[in-house]
């Protein structure tokens, strides 16, 4: 692919010419907080390069530009993490609010800011001064006030340094859901119905553990623990909580990996990453460049938070993915009939500590909410009926566990030792992090918090009495890392990666391997690596899953005229979910709606089925495999049958019109459009695009069942080229501002929806040669 790399780099070569022929715009502003002279550089892709006297004034700045490009996104984010959603959007929101407080971090606040090394609490104090410069501007009437404000009639509101971390519910922790899925389907018919619905590995035989009772687990008990972590949704003129789609677990994750110069054809490392998260309007991570004396950084990073957690630093560059450790558990108790408050550990009674917090409610009166916990945590259900309590217990509870705000020690690093130093403080949520520096080296850590369970596997609830407890963490010693490989790369996405002997529990739940199968053979059959070869890797739309179920066809002896039609459709087909490829409509169809459901129907008994669903691909594939021939055949020809059935009725009878992309669409919605007039809801939106790929590929683009809609996958894509900064490549969707006016809020979606990227410039003098517009910065005289 050389020829592309080639291609790849004239392009971005041309549009900084074009750029530097055209005179930059200049804005001027005094601006109080800042304590020297700064400025700020937007680049033609709406990327900020922030040139500042000193760290405090970057971070300052930071959060300054932020809440100038993003100001209602962080500002709602701000109020879901600590419940103050009420306050602004009236009484629909009073139980999110609850919710949203029993997950906040309740600890010693020294030791949480010390958990994250030496500069974290300068970064968020400094960070939040400047977004509250911005808003007091705005409450000064220097701004206008952002039109998001004006449609809900909100404000945006002050932030204080320890509200960056002491949210926690925004992170990704795992795995109270499939515990309660797990005892519900046990009680449903037994341990053995669990067979389809989780592939676990390392293999592993559920065992209930002693004192549990799986029918003592209602199927609300979670609620309240889903109602904090959803995102804020509106309807229909007014605000109102509503849960989210549920999106599969392969849609939370990520690719990263890391090339050693051996192996590239520049003799320098390459690193790349694009995490896959919930698509939105404006996107979830942030761009920005930080520069000051002793200090840079570039990359992206959740807008909420100070500095970036992927990236590079100009000496080392690092990546993350989920790395998918069981982070959580869910405690049942047996509360005193006499007094619900208290409830029963060791040999006695323990009363929960209540805590009442007041909810101003916009509109109305404000409501005192009364929070429980126990000393796991949080407690999230009561059934006084039968006197059972329930409670989450969860990293997030332990200092140094905002979600990913352990990049503030982290991005500093010069070489491998500093930042395996730093990663070994890392909480949550636990991550696959490579690395490569420009020294030539590369590797892998797992980090993050990892609970020590010395009696029991962490697959099913535990009763809360005593017996099952948490023996600290695993040492970060302990888990897994590698550093200059023999094959000279390094990559990960969400699979199974303990290696071979590893003896330590961590998880028994990981993703489906089908997108690090496609990424470690295109790496392991290539030894002169491009930049434009990991571009082409990232949007790469095979799905690899293919090689193992459509084989399964091939003793299939069709009856019916549409199953024959999908197996003829379907038998050469290469695995590539290109949008314009028939095979792959009616394939992605056929295994996420179709072939687990049918499975699990014909598998396991009704009532368990019912909570199963479609199963786990993995587990689905698995019992095909080993099943008698009569059976297997019956799946596979009614569930063709209704997958090509499915895809005729939404695109005609003539396959060879079939297109995946004419299913497979992108648009993003803005979460306001339902209280905006139809203009303005098309004007808030972005999109349609059709798109190629699919959850299991590495061009990660999970749609949901209802309509096709691409609703997940990897928003931002980074491949950086380890020691020539300036020819790393980027892309961010739909655009680097949440603002609908700016002609940076959607003109990077058509070229992520095609798989184009944009230069990540970083020497001083390629961002002049791809300045838009120059925000000289003095500190105000007041």
């Amino acid at each position: 692919m050389g020829a592309r790399a080639g291609l790849v780099a004239a392009v971005g070569l041309a549009a900084l010419a074009a750029s530097a022929a055209a005179e930059p715009s200049r804005l001027a502003r005094s601006v109080a907080g800042l304590q020297a002279p700064a400025e700020i550089r937007i680049d033609r892709w709406g990327v900020a390069h922030i040139y500042a006297g000193s760290v405090r004034d970057a971070l300052f700045l930071q959060g300054y530009n932020v809440a100038r490009d993003r100001l209602w996104q962080i500002d709602l984010w701000r109020k879901r993490g600590l419940g103050r959603l009420a306050e602004d959007f009236g009484p629909q929101y009073v139980a999110q609010d609850r919710a949203a407080r029993l997950f906040l971090y309740r600890g010693d606040m020294d030791a949480e800011w010390a958990a994250y090394g030496p500069e974290a609490k300068g970064y968020a104090e400094a960070f939040t001064a400047g977004i509250n410069a911005f808003v007091d501007e705005i409450e000064r009437g220097e701004r206008p006030l952002p039109e998001e404000f004006e449609i809900t009639g909100a404000r945006p509101a002050r932030w204080a340094p320890e509200e960056v971390v002491r949210i926690r519910s925004h992170g990704l922790t795992r795995n109270a859901a499939a515990e309660v899925e797990r005892a519900r389907i046990t009680c449903e018919a037994g341990l053995e119905a669990n067979a389809l619905n989780r592939k676990l590995e390392p293999a592993r035989e559920i065992a209930l553990p002693e004192g549990l009772d799986p029918c003592a687990i209602p199927a609300e008990v979670l609620a309240d623990y889903r109602l904090a972590t959803q995102s804020v949704s509106f309807e229909a003129g007014e605000v109102v909580v509503a849960a989210a789609e549920d999106l599969p677990a392969e849609a939370i994750g990520s690719n990263n990996w890391t090339i050693a110069p051996s192996r590239t054809a520049t003799g320098r490392p390459i690193l790349a990453n694009d995490p896959h998260r919930a698509h939105g309007v404006p996107s979830l991570r942030y761009i920005v460049h930080l520069e000051a004396p002793g200090f840079s950084a570039i990359g992206a990073g959740e807008p909420a938070l100070p500095g970036v957690s992927i990236g590079h630093n100009g000496t080392i560059a690092f990546g993350l993915t989920i790395f998918p450790a069981d982070q959580e558990d869910l405690y049942v108790y047996e509360t005193d009939p006499a007094n619900p408050g208290r409830y029963r550990y060791g040999d006695g009674w323990e009363e929960m500590r209540v805590e009442e917090e007041t909810i101003a409610v916009r509109g109305g009166e404000p409501h005192t909410a009364t929070l429980k916990f126990t000393r796991h945590g949080p407690v999230v259900f009561e059934d006084v009926a039968n006197h059972r309590a329930y409670a989450v217990r969860s990293v997030w509870g332990s200092p140094g566990t905002s979600a990913y705000f352990g990049s503030a020690d982290y991005m500093t690093a010069r070489n491998w030792d500093e930042f395996k130093s730093a990663m070994s403080r890392f909480g949550a949520p636990s991550e696959n992090q490579v690395f490569a520096d420009t020294s030539g080296h590369i590797g892998w850590i797992a980090a993050g918090r990892v609970p020590v369970r010395p009696n029991w596997d962490g697959l099913t609830p535990v009763p809360g009495d005593g017996r099952y407890e948490w023996d600290g963490y695993l040492p970060a010693d302990q888990l897994p890392s590698a550093f200059d490989p023999d094959q000279g790369w390094l990559a990960t996405a969400n699979q199974f990666n303990l290696p071979p002997g590893y003896e330590r529990q961590v998880s028994y739940e990981w993703s489906n391997d089908a997108r690090f199968t496609r990424i470690a053979e295109v790496l392991a059959a290539d030894d002169s690596v491009t930049l434009a070869d990991s571009m082409a890797l990232q949007t790469d739309p095979t799905n690899a899953t293919a090689r193992e179920i459509l084989p399964l066809l091939a003793g299939l002896s069709p009856r019916d005229a549409e199953v024959a039609s999908a197996v003829a459709l379907l038998r050469d087909w290469d695995g590539r979910a290109s949008a314009d490829s028939a095979a792959a409509a009616l394939y992605e169809v056929w295994i996420f709606k179709h072939l687990g459901r049918v499975a699990v129907a014909r598998a396991a008994p009704a009532p368990a089925a019912r909570i199963i669903g479609s199963g786990d691909l993995p587990a689905v594939t698995d019992f095909l495999a080993t099943a008698d021939a009569a059976t297997r055949d019956a799946i596979l020809s009614e569930s063709l049958q209704a997958a090509f059935s499915e895809v005729r009725n939404k695109l005609g009878p003539d396959t060879s019109a079939w297109r995946w992309g004419d299913l497979h669409q992108a648009r993003f919605e803005h979460p306001l459009s339902p209280l905006v007039p139809q203009g303005d809801r098309e004007r808030l939106a972005v999109g349609p695009a059709p798109m190629s790929g699919t959850m299991l590929s590495p061009l990660a683009a999970t749609w949901r069942a209802s309509d096709y809609r691409v609703v997940a996958g990897g928003s931002f894509r980074m491949v950086l080229d380890v020691g020539e900064w300036d020819n790393s490549r980027v892309v961010n969707t739909p655009g680097q501002s949440g603002d609908p006016a700016s002609p940076h809020y959607r003109d990077l979606f058509p070229l992520w929806a095609k798989g184009e990227y944009v230069p990540l410039v970083y020497s001083r003098p390629a961002v002049e040669a791809a300045t838009e517009t120059v925000i000289v910065l003095t500190p105000a005289s007041r």
